[in-house]
């Protein structure tokens, strides 16, 4: 059964390793960028509706850059992430430049989500079966959420190291996930600077969660939980995974983990690129995306 379903794209914050807005680096042949891929992919598999959660900041080059073409595939929208922009009774303190983190930035679309949706990364290419397998994941109805984990192996760079969620799963049900913040060559560096191996094959996370509108209801509640404790701090973040995590830990709602087989593909160093877009030009010259 087809339903409404939205995509919302995680595209507000700027790329400090990257070193530039990499939301809209041009990745194919007439300039499209990652997030091009992915709503292409999107719309293939289902979605019907795009919100893009960007700053005011950005928003003249993104629309122009990015949305102009987008807005000609699916209906879009236009979320702002701002630091203002908090539940009732709180207020930015005058010294916060930082954003206030992923939790955030889906939080701030809750009076504009109304169906069944994804959330992804702007500068993360996920490849049309994580699609697929969401869709019709939120399709059957379900009163779970979902995520779609990458095995570790798709997911480096020979460009340095990268940070990954790496997934406890039981019986296709998320049960945690570990951050680890350095990792190259399928190994991890623990506190003590060791170097510990990991199966190449070992499950993480990229960010792509589904979920059902009363996600909302969780995010306001934890939103709120954390700047009563954290609202002074000036780098605190409120992350997507910690309401997840909540949810779960409180038996509210389970996570089904879906796993995608495609090798992931991302901008997280300058010289990521040459290989994005040789990667991605050819499943061009294969037919995998007609009109690119």
């Amino acid at each position: 059964m087809k339903i409404d379903a939205t995509l919302v794209v995680m595209a507000a914050g700027m790329g400090s390793r990257f070193g530039g807005l990499k939301q809209l680096e041009p990745i194919g042949p007439k300039g499209e960028a990652l997030l091009d891929f992915s709503v292409y992919d999107a719309k293939e598999a289902g979605f019907n509706k795009v919100i893009f959660i960007i700053k005011h900041a950005i928003e003249e080059d993104f629309k122009r850059i990015v949305g102009s073409r987008i807005e000609k595939m699916i209906d879009v929208e236009y979320v702002f992430q701002e630091t203002d922009d908090l539940p009732e009774g709180f207020s930015c303190p005058e010294e916060r430049v930082k954003p206030w983190g992923t939790g955030h930035a889906v939080w701030c679309c809750r009076n504009t989500v109304k169906t069944p949706f994804a959330v992804i990364n702007a500068d993360d290419y996920y490849g049309k079966s994580a699609f697929e397998q969401i869709y019709n994941h939120l399709c059957e109805g379900k009163n779970d959420y979902c995520m779609v984990g990458f095995r570790l192996k798709n997911t480096l760079t020979e460009n340095g190291s990268v940070s990954r969620g790496v997934c406890d799963i039981e019986n296709g049900v998320l049960k945690s996930i570990t951050e680890r913040t350095e990792i190259v060559d399928c190994k991890y560096k623990d506190e003590n600077g060791n170097w510990i191996p990991m199966p190449d094959d070992t499950v993480v996370s990229m960010n792509m969660w589904g979920f059902t509108p009363d996600f909302f209801k969780f995010a306001d509640r934890d939103l709120k939980e954390f700047l009563k404790e954290k609202i002074s701090v000036p780098k605190s973040e409120f992350y997507l995974p910690s309401i997840v995590s909540k949810v779960m830990e409180s038996g509210e709602k389970s996570v089904s983990v879906l796993v995608a087989e495609d090798k992931w593909y991302g901008v997280t160093y300058k010289e990521d690129k040459a290989n994005v877009v040789s990667a991605l030009n050819d499943k061009i010259n294969n037919g995998e995306y007609k009109g690119f």
